[in-house]
């Protein structure tokens, strides 16, 4: 039976529906329930994920959640349970624009200042890396050991069992069709399985955050874009580990994954929507992109069954938004972190139950990221891929 009542309703049983969930029980607030559209949790954007983790981002607040969820990723097991799965191969910037560099030399500056640890490479120290590697145009390359990738399922799963275990209430296949309204408060949400009263609703709806939005009349600038992951056949001529390597030039990008390379680039022609079928079509442009860097590759057979597409959720500055909505009481942000939900998860659930039980976010300040910064001049992030 749907609960009739709960102090909190998150939208969403992803990643970080499940993180918020897991911050909030372990403070005492247990009458939370999780509405999950779907039949199975963790199986939207989470699951189709290629989970990079990285401190190599242009805005102190981005690095500063990164900071703090990778030392959480790096404790997971001892401290939630769950396994996290995290390889701190490193992520590898190959840079050869001049105006890029400077960009970048910049970020590192900024990335060291909060204590981050990155290398800048010249063109030959980058090619350590990748057998074959061209980089005769190549001006230089920024490294950062302690990134990678985590394993998302095991970290949202995680998350999700040990909130259950302390009395979160988790309904599969429960979509939310309505968010109940009075004057200027959310009072409970609406499903087909009945009402939910409720004075808090987080919408962590990932890719779907704009149209759980309008159903409060509210307009949350998140947008879903596809992106497809494509795969090879064992791959033993790239030895792994290697780094997350993005070509900043063309956006292409590449990492192991046991045997295996996975790899793409972002079509950012393409319009918004939820059609998640592998573009085909786009795999010739990535290809050459991808064998202009790293001829090797020529070599690779694709493993087109392994193949994948997932969804962006994007925000005009590619950065989340979180916290209060100031015309809407009761109502929460967790989402549009266009690429980096997984690996912010950690940091986002615990400051949305810092914003939920405390008034106000307080470990890190997340006022860059509340709604209200759409009405001034953005700051983007730079550093997306």
């Amino acid at each position: 039976m749907l609960p009739q009542t709960a102090d909190v309703v998150i939208i969403g049983a992803g990643i970080i529906g499940a993180s918020i969930a897991y911050h909030l029980a372990v403070r005492g607030c247990t009458n939370v329930v999780i509405l999950e559209k779907e039949e199975t949790e963790i199986s939207g954007s989470t699951a189709r994920s290629v989970a990079g983790v990285r401190h190599q981002f242009s805005t102190e607040v981005n690095i500063r959640l990164s900071i703090y969820s990778i030392e959480r990723l790096k404790r997971f097991h001892e401290e939630v349970g769950g396994h996290a799965g995290l390889q701190q191969n490193g992520y590898l910037f190959l840079i050869n624009n001049q105006a890029d560099w400077e960009t970048y030399c910049a970020n590192v500056a900024l990335q060291r200042s909060l204590g981050v640890r990155v290398e800048l490479l010249a063109p030959e120290e980058a090619a350590r890396f990748i057998p074959g590697m061209r980089t005769d145009d190549l001006i230089g390359a920024t490294f950062g050991p302690d990134d990678g990738f985590c394993d998302p399922h095991g970290i949202a799963i995680g998350y999700l069992n040990r909130a259950r275990e302390l009395g979160v209430r988790l309904e599969r296949a429960t979509p939310v069709v309505g968010i109940r309204v009075v004057g200027d408060h959310v009072t409970g949400v609406e499903t087909p399985a009945g009402v939910v009263n409720c004075p808090v609703v987080v919408n962590a709806a990932g890719p779907w955050a704009g149209e759980v939005g309008m159903l409060a009349g509210l307009d949350i600038p998140v947008r879903p874009y596809r992106r497809c992951v494509y795969v090879t056949e064992p791959f033993p001529l790239i030895p792994g580990p290697i780094p997350l390597t993005v070509d900043v030039g063309t956006g292409f990008y590449m990492r192991k994954e046991h045997e295996n390379v996975l790899f793409g680039k972002s079509n950012y022609a393409e319009l918004p929507g939820y059609n998640l079928a592998v573009d085909w079509e786009w795999l010739d442009v990535v290809l050459e992109a991808g064998l202009r860097r790293f001829p090797i590759l020529e070599r690779a057979g694709l493993a087109e069954k392994l193949c994948w597409a997932g969804a962006y959720e994007i925000t005009p500055d590619h950065m989340p938004i979180l916290g209060r909505h100031p015309e809407l009481e009761g109502y929460v942000d967790a989402s549009g972190f266009s690429g980096h939900g997984v690996m912010h998860a950690p940091a986002t659930g615990l400051l949305i139950a810092e914003e939920i039980l405390d008034g106000r976010a307080h470990t890190i300040d997340i006022d860059p990221l509340r709604i209200n910064r759409f009405r001034g001049v953005l700051k983007r992030e730079l550093n997306v891929i």
